[in-house]
């Protein structure tokens, strides 16, 4: 009998050779490729885990309360613009941005008052936060201590990824070098004391959101984990194992429900080779690739807006098909503004209706073994590779990035999808296919247009009240440690334990380690 093949339908012809022992496995065993987890989500769903802040802590602490209380079961703080490149709220040239786009946090202060009513030791907490990721840390293990809640028994993640700032986001500081160093800290540190707490959550999301392709974006968020993990083992205290199992990763799930699908099962397996034989893993839980999936914001549209609650479902429904632990849904406000409250409580219920209505929860990886899903994952996993090679013969990441590859192959995939919408090759619905001339009206988040004032007040009176004598040791330790080479997340505690503000310590930092200006622009 001859076995037919085309590109239209899949048969056993296009697995010719494929071993199903060592390319599937089962779920919860190496290589993975079935899901992190012998039981998925018949033995626990996964963590909905809402992106959520705005304005000041206080309004912020609401919008979280909110959310639990809708039966979300993980915590997600997005920072305003200020926070993430080291600002302070007072600063003249970043007051307009306050609490615009996230939540402003400018001292230990703004974060108790944002886990204010909220149990640490209960909740798990992600922390959508880069440049001063280490100063973030220190602000929630001095919350948690406050609290009374054992650094040992803190949940959660922090994104700490700068590398990919460099390519895709912009929110840097401090040259690559520096920048790593703190993170191989913050990796050692968590190894150490904060066994619970993911250290770095290496970010493909920001890459697809830039405008690659699902093989780009996987292949550039290994290719940075490669060159984190190869910084903390060149550092020498630390064996692979010892940290591994604290490195998660962040990836945007996009309309194309297959391909998405076929992305994440292709990495788990690639990861885990990666982990085994190169960097010579033994324990099981380094190999495992985990990961936090969220829908993909730049594929909303502001025509049509409810059309994003469709998308959102399909996405959505392809992280959990593809196995994530924690997810993200958009709102469909997401082209206009921050999500209203009505809008985060349906893209919550969107999580809740797939987790408990549709079924897919009911069995581990149902698309095992179909030739499409089998087939397409196999071609990911070489494409993935492909540019894994690229990277390597380059000399790695930061190389990469250095030379502009990883940013030019982003522009032409995102030129090139552009294309194919206004040349009707690819459908957006609402954009260049049934397209309307009204527009349906939805309500919209309004940012408090006092919020800089309030945060400002808020800030001048931390510092007026602050123990001045406290806070230059702890400026002055910062600096000794940073010039010398020292570790720097106790100097980090004791600045946040001193009411040190995030601009304060990015500033001394500067003196030391100087600023990154992108060679594409200056």
């Amino acid at each position: 009998m001859t076995v037919k093949t085309s590109r239209d339908v899949r048969t056993p012809a296009d697995l010719a050779g494929w071993d199903p022992a060592s390319k599937l496995g089962f779920p919860g065993e190496l290589p993975s490729t079935r899901g992190i987890q012998p039981t998925m989500y018949r033995g626990r769903l996964w963590t909905m885990r809402q992106y959520a802040g705005f304005g000041t802590a206080a309004e912020s602490n609401k919008r979280y309360r909110f959310l639990l209380k809708q039966g979300q079961t993980g915590l997600s703080v997005a920072f305003d613009l200020p926070t993430q490149i080291g600002y302070d709220s007072d600063d003249p040239d970043v007051t307009e941005e306050v609490g615009r786009v996230g939540v402003a946090l400018d001292t230990l202060a703004d974060a108790e008052i944002l886990f204010d009513g909220i149990p640490l030791d209960q909740v798990s907490t992600s922390w959508t936060i880069n440049g001063t990721a280490a100063i973030m840390l220190a602000f929630y293990v001095a919350v948690g201590k406050k609290q009374g809640v054992p650094v040992d028994k803190l949940r959660g993640t922090i994104q700490n990824d700068i590398l990919k700032e460099y390519v895709a986001r912009g929110t840097w500081i401090w040259p690559p070098e520096p920048s790593i160093r703190l993170i191989v800290d913050t990796i050692e540190f968590c190894a150490a004391h904060v066994p619970r707490y993911n250290a770095i959550s290496v970010a493909g999301a920001h890459f697809r959101d830039a405008g690659c392709t699902a093989a780009q974006e996987m292949a550039f968020t290994l290719s940075d984990a490669v060159t984190y993990v190869d910084a903390v083992l060149e550092r020498g205290r630390m064996g692979i194992d010892e940290f591994a199992p604290q490195v998660s990763f962040f990836f945007y799930t996009h309309n194309d429900f297959f391909e998405e699908i076929a992305k994440y099962r292709a990495a788990r397996r690639l990861w885990a080779r990666i982990a085994k034989e190169r960097f010579g893993a033994r324990d099981e839980r380094s190999m495992k690739l985990r990961f936090h999936a969220q829908t993909a914001g730049c594929a909303l549209t502001w025509q049509q807006p409810e059309n994003n609650l469709v998308r959102t479902a399909i996405q959505a429904m392809a992280a959990v098909m593809g196995g994530t632990q924690s997810l993200h849904t958009n709102s469909l406000d997401e082209a206009y503004a921050l999500p209203s409250e009505r809008a985060a409580t349906l893209a919550l219920r969107t999580q809740q209706v797939i987790a408990h209505e549709s079924g897919v929860a009911d069995t581990i990886d149902p698309l095992a073994g179909s030739y499409y899903v089998e087939s397409l994952t196999q071609r990911m996993e070489e494409g993935f590779e492909r540019y894994l090679g690229e990277i390597e013969k380059m000399g790695g990441m930061v190389e990469a990035v250095e030379r502009g590859y990883p940013q030019r192959e982003i522009t032409e995939a995102s030129f090139h999808f552009q294309q194919q919408v206004e040349e009707g090759e690819k459908v957006v619905v609402g954009i260049n296919k049934y397209a309307t001339a009204e527009q349906a009206p939805i309500l919209t988040l309004a940012i408090d247009p006092d919020v800089e004032k309030k945060q400002i007040a808020r800030l001048t009176g931390t510092r007026k009240t602050r123990d001045r004598g406290r806070w230059t040791e702890s400026m002055d330790a910062l600096r000794h440690a940073a010039k010398a080479g020292d570790e720097l997340m106790p100097r980090f505690l004791e600045c946040a334990r001193a009411n040190a503000s995030v601009g304060e310590q990015v500033l001394v930092l500067k003196e030391v380690f100087g600023e990154y200006h992108d060679p594409g622009y200056f």
